[in-house]
């Protein structure tokens, strides 16, 4: 089987798509060296950059998604759809590709419906525990649909899941034992303690708003922040670092040394990011961006919020209930312990390696 493997792999629109889509094809180039790889995503989206980044070839297809408003790019849906439906379509024929799998994000529907009116084997890897659009339309023709939640037959046929989890960057998996590393790293206080707030890579407004106002809070308890305000606000709220405890990034380049450093997480509720912090195992409070799709992120959340794991404050409870909640999670060494136990047994270290076994099965047929 291993004789000239060709795969292609959709999925784009954010990081959340575009991540597991790579660290699929990284794995299953590291069990097939000769595997040839073709990307397919939306001209103009995110994964243009990031997969030639990561060393794969791309395609753009010309699609977008639907708004929810009448818009002139939703009169020209149709037209862009039938469009990627026949770039789609000759994509297949040129490449002839074993496989094709889609990681949700619009260009992975055009590219899968064609591949499966080809009788090309077909997987999907859905992130959310509410799925989008494009993976429920592509579920009935599918092989596979590898997912990171529990009850997801509610959307997709039940004989095609599998609970894998959802991929995650390897650097994270080993934070234990780097709490000191963190420390030196971020250059914090051993007496203090710590907490981190993630925005995602480009920021989310609400959330700094949010920090911005609780300063005084934060020093009052005697805390040390590490800021990750993303790349569209740290113009704005880079005067904050350097002041009472407080230190405000643009990103973050060690991701597992500030998860080690960590005693409280704050954090939006993407997809990727759960698993992430699943793994890491710190006490969370998930505020989930009300501005996605099909309210998917205070889904997420609410997973784990179900399974006592973590915390969760929507935007609109922030004013009212943030210092109380976040107290507690300061002070309560038992709610502390509980949430990162209970989080922790949700973790799925191996969801790269477990699609790519899925994968080898429906090839070995």
């Amino acid at each position: 089987m291993s004789k000239g493997l060709k795969v292609i792999l959709s999925g784009g629109g954010t990081g959340g798509h575009i991540y597991p889509a790579i660290a699929i094809a990284n794995e299953l180039c590291s069990r097939y060296p000769d595997t040839s790889v073709l990307f397919v995503g939306a001209k103009d989206r995110m994964e243009m950059q990031k997969v030639p980044q990561a060393g794969y070839e791309i395609i753009g297809l010309w699609i977008s998604g639907i708004q929810r408003k009448l818009t002139l790019s939703n009169l020209m849906f149709p037209i862009k759809l039938l469009s990627s439906l026949w770039k789609s379509r000759g994509i297949i024929k040129k490449f002839n590709p074993d496989i094709v799998i889609g990681t949700g994000g619009f260009a992975s529907g055009p590219l899968l419906k064609m591949a499966d009116s080809k009788k090309i084997p077909t997987v999907i890897q859905e992130q959310n525990s509410f799925p989008g659009i494009t993976n429920k339309w592509l579920a009935k023709g599918a092989d596979k649909i590898c997912v990171a939640y529990d009850h997801m037959d509610r959307f997709f046929p039940s004989d095609k899941i599998v609970k894998t989890g959802n991929p995650v960057r390897q650097d994270l998996l080993k934070t234990e034992g780097k709490k000191d590393l963190g420390i030196t790293k971020y250059n914090l206080s051993k007496e203090k303690k710590t907490v981190l707030i993630l925005g995602g890579s480009l920021g989310a407004r609400r959330v700094n708003q949010l920090i911005e106002k609780e300063l005084d809070f934060f020093e009052e308890k005697g805390v040390q922040v590490i800021w990750q305000c993303g790349k569209l606000y740290y113009e704005e709220y880079k005067k904050y670092a350097g002041q009472r405890d407080v230190q405000v990034h643009q990103f973050l380049d060690t991701m597992d040394l500030a998860y080690a450093a960590a005693d409280v997480i704050i954090s939006r509720a993407g997809a990727s990011s759960v698993s992430e912090l699943c793994i890491v195992a710190k006490p969370v409070l998930f505020i989930p961006s009300p501005n996605v799709a099909e309210d998917h992120q205070t889904k997420n959340a609410q997973a784990i919020v179900d399974n006592k794991a973590a915390r969760m404050l929507k935007e609109n409870q922030l004013d009212e209930e943030f210092q109380n909640t976040l107290s507690e999670l300061l002070v309560s060494e038992e709610l502390q312990r509980n949430l990162s136990d209970n989080i922790k047994k949700l973790a799925s270290p191996n969801a790269t390696s477990d699609i790519v076994n899925e994968i080898e099965k429906l090839l070995k047929k």
